[in-house]
């Protein structure tokens, strides 16, 4: 069976042996692809353009520039569609597969970048080691604004009509299993944009990258859900876009509940199979 790799829908079919109560037998499966993205950066400093690579994240490929833009607004290096001259990737194509693993982002000459933020993103990651306290004081320095006085009312049905919705437009998801999506919803529960990757915090960096060149940052009136768990980097990307309600299939951490309560974000876990759980701010819930 000869392998097929889709970029536009980010799969690849692979021969595989299911074995059951019948014996083996030879079937076609589908993969989520998984590549290296390079996010390398260009600005304009004494004189001349210098170029850095700021990160290096596994990824699914497709709307690339979305992923890299979301990361450097969810980072605070963007702050306005404006500052943007050029988004392009920046190497050959693979052969057979066409597929292509960095990025570039080129400022505008008169954006000069606080790359010192980025320092910032090591406390986001739940592996690094760095204690909650830390990973908390470390935000107060990134300029993200507080979401107490953001007023948002959600009904509790549209609550719980968020994750139908979102599993029906999940395609990649039905084909391999292996993806996680990021959905936005306007306080109705009408699904605005959605994006999945195999990486959970790749999959909000999409989505957000896309409102950030679409001009809807801050989004103010939106819920962000969430198909897996909620982590500390995902609240950390979420409030970063204004975003005051954030709804999840799955559990938050405590750290996300601890970030939730002091920013002012409404946080729900567990939204399936008719309820859910609040952990903070439930007054933005109409129940």
């Amino acid at each position: 069976m000869s392998e097929k790799t889709s970029i536009k829908q980010g799969v690849k079919s692979v021969s595989v042996q299911e074995v059951g109560g019948n014996g083996a037998r030879e079937k076609e499966d589908w993969l989520a692809l998984e590549e290296p993205l390079q996010i390398r950066l260009s600005y304009f400093e004494g004189g001349a353009y210098k170029q850095q690579d700021v990160s290096i994240t596994m990824r699914t490929p497709g709307q690339d520039g979305d992923l890299a833009l979301g990361f450097l607004r969810t980072e605070q290096i963007l702050k306005k569609p404006e500052d943007l001259m050029n988004v392009t990737h920046a190497d050959s194509p693979q052969e057979g597969t066409g597929i292509q693993n960095v990025i570039w982002v080129q400022l505008q000459r008169d954006v000069k970048p606080q790359l010192g933020r980025l320092k910032t993103h090591f406390y986001t990651n739940s592996s690094c080691g760095v204690c909650g306290k830390a990973s908390l004081d470390a935000l107060k320095y990134t300029g993200m604004a507080r979401l107490h006085k953001i007023e948002q009312s959600v009904d509790v049905a549209v609550i719980n009509s968020l994750a139908d919705t979102l599993a029906a437009e999940q395609s990649v998801f039905k084909m391999t299993g292996g993806l996680h999506a990021a959905a936005l919803f306007d306080s109705a529960g009408k699904m605005l944009a959605v994006r999945e990757d195999i990486g959970r915090h790749n999959a909000v960096d999409k989505l957000v990258g896309h409102c950030f060149l679409e001009g809807l940052l801050p989004m103010h009136d939106k819920i962000l859900l969430l198909s897996g768990r909620i982590s500390f980097e995902l609240i950390t990307k979420a409030i970063s876009a204004g975003i005051p309600t954030v709804v999840a299939v799955g559990a938050p951490s405590s750290l996300a509940v601890e970030l939730g309560k002091e920013y002012g974000m409404t946080l729900i876990g567990f939204a399936r199979s008719g309820s859910f759980n609040i952990y903070s701010n439930a007054w933005r819930i109409k129940q």
